[in-house]
């Protein structure tokens, strides 16, 4: 249970959401989600669905649905550990969800964008549909961590890094397979991509832990 959790009913809807959105994927999608669910262990999911020409598909909204909602409790959960939040409150969860959502799809936006600037647009959005992929992938991965933290375990800060030390290992696994793939483009483009990777994989989150630190 939460530290003084006076309901569940926020927490139970938000994850029968969740529950709702990846039975719809994966009756919607139903191949598509088959060759999603060992995106971990092979390339297939990547070579068989990436399209360049679409900024944000069907499947791959669903999913990230469920990632902002994972997210949101996620954030919820290990926050009420410092913080007095009011947990029946659904605009707490509401505006959450909203600022990861829009922060992200921002993000997103302006790295086609300076892709498109620096000319090494193919290599960019190889490397974006990857990184969602893996973003969402880890979002059915927070389902039943976030169930389990809500529900049986009682949430403590050293779980906080244990989880997020498992989850980087993901989107490292995900990272590894674009560039053995790219590995020769890379090279050729070095020096844009490193310019690319410092502008808007590292500074914006730099900015964000100052701004979350100092509020």
């Amino acid at each position: 249970m939460l530290r003084e959790l006076v309901s569940n009913e926020i927490f139970t809807i938000l994850l029968v959401f969740s529950l709702l959105l990846i039975a719809i994927a994966r009756m919607a999608y139903p191949k598509r989600f088959h060759d999603f669910s060992y995106i971990l262990v092979n390339y297939k999911y990547s070579n068989a669905y990436n399209k360049h020409s679409e900024f944000i598909n069907g499947f791959e909204s669903i999913l990230f649905g469920n990632l902002i909602v994972q997210l949101t409790l996620s954030v919820v959960v290990f926050y009420n550990l410092w913080a007095d939040l009011d947990l029946t409150a659904s605009d707490l969860y509401l505006k959450i969800g909203l600022g990861l959502g829009a922060f992200m799809l921002v993000k997103t936006i302006l790295e086609r964008v300076v892709s498109k600037i620096l000319n090494i647009t193919s290599i960019v959005y190889d490397y974006l549909f990857l990184k969602l992929n893996f973003k969402n992938f880890i979002g059915l991965l927070l389902v039943p961590i976030n169930a389990i933290l809500i529900f049986s375990v009682h949430p403590q800060p050293n779980y906080l890094y244990i989880i997020a030390i498992l989850l980087f290992i993901v989107h490292i696994i995900g990272l590894s397979y674009f560039f053995k793939t790219h590995l020769n483009t890379i090279k050729n483009n070095l020096f844009y991509f490193i310019l690319y990777l410092c502008a808007l994989e590292i500074s914006p989150y730099v900015v964000l832990y100052k701004l979350i630190t100092t509020t």
